[in-house]
C-alpha cells in the first residue's frame, strides 16, 4: 500500500511540474510577444512603445456661436477618454503623445422640413479640429477635423435638452479621436 501511495505522489508531482512548465512557457511567450509589438490595451489601443506621458491642451472655441461650457466639457471628456483607456500619465505639456486643437463649429439647423414649411427635426452639429503628434512615432502625426451631429424633434425645448445633446456628440467625438489616434485597425 505504501508503494502505491509513493507512485501516485510521483505522478502528481510530475503533473504539477508539467503544469508549471506550461504556465511559465505561456507567460514568457506572452511577455515577449506583447512587448515586441508595443503596448496594447483591451480597448484596442496601440500606444507607442516607450510612451509614458500624454498632454491634451485646452480646446478653445472658435465657432461662430460660442456655447460657454463646451470647451471645458470637450477638453475634460477627451482627457478622461485617454486616461481611462490607456496607462499614459497626463502632463501639462510636451507629452510623448500630444493633442491640441480648437472647436470650429457649433450650430443648430433645421433638417426635415414639412409641407407647412416648419422643421420636424433640427440638427445640432459640433466640429473640432485636432492636431495629434507622437514624439516616438512621428509618422502617425495628423491634423483632422472631426464632425458629429445629433437630430432632435423641433418641438423639444432646445435649452432643456442641450446638455444631453452635447454630451452625446462629445462622447462620439472623443471615441472617433481616440480611435484615429491609437487604434490601428
Amino acid at each position: 500500500m505504501t508503494n502505491i501511495f509513493n507512485i501516485s505522489s510521483a505522478k502528481n508531482c510530475f503533473k504539477d511540474r508539467k503544469n508549471s512548465f506550461l504556465a511559465i512557457t505561456f507567460f514568457l511567450f506572452s511577455s515577449i510577444f506583447f512587448t515586441s509589438c508595443g503596448v496594447y490595451s483591451f480597448t484596442g489601443a496601440s500606444v507607442p512603445a516607450g510612451a509614458k506621458t500624454m498632454s491634451i491642451q485646452y480646446f478653445t472655441n472658435k465657432a461662430k456661436i460660442v456655447e460657454p461650457t463646451l470647451s471645458a466639457v470637450f477638453t475634460n471628456a477627451l482627457r478622461d477618454r485617454f486616461t481611462s483607456q490607456t496607462n499614459l500619465e497626463m502632463v501639462e505639456k510636451n507629452g510623448d503623445i500630444a493633442i491640441e486643437g480648437e472647436i470650429t463649429d457649433y450650430s443648430t439647423k433645421p433638417v426635415a422640413i414639412q409641407a407647412n414649411q416648419t422643421a420636424a427635426l433640427n440638427r445640432l452639429t459640433i466640429t473640432v479640429n485636432v492636431r495629434f503628434s507622437s514624439r516616438l512615432e512621428p509618422a502617425k502625426d495628423f491634423e483632422t477635423s472631426f464632425t458629429q451631429y445629433v437630430d432632435y424633434p423641433s418641438t423639444d425645448n432646445y435649452n432643456s435638452i442641450k446638455n444631453d445633446l452635447i454630451k452625446k456628440i462629445v462622447n462620439d467625438l472623443t471615441d472617433n479621436i481616440f480611435n484615429k489616434a491609437l487604434v490601428n485597425w
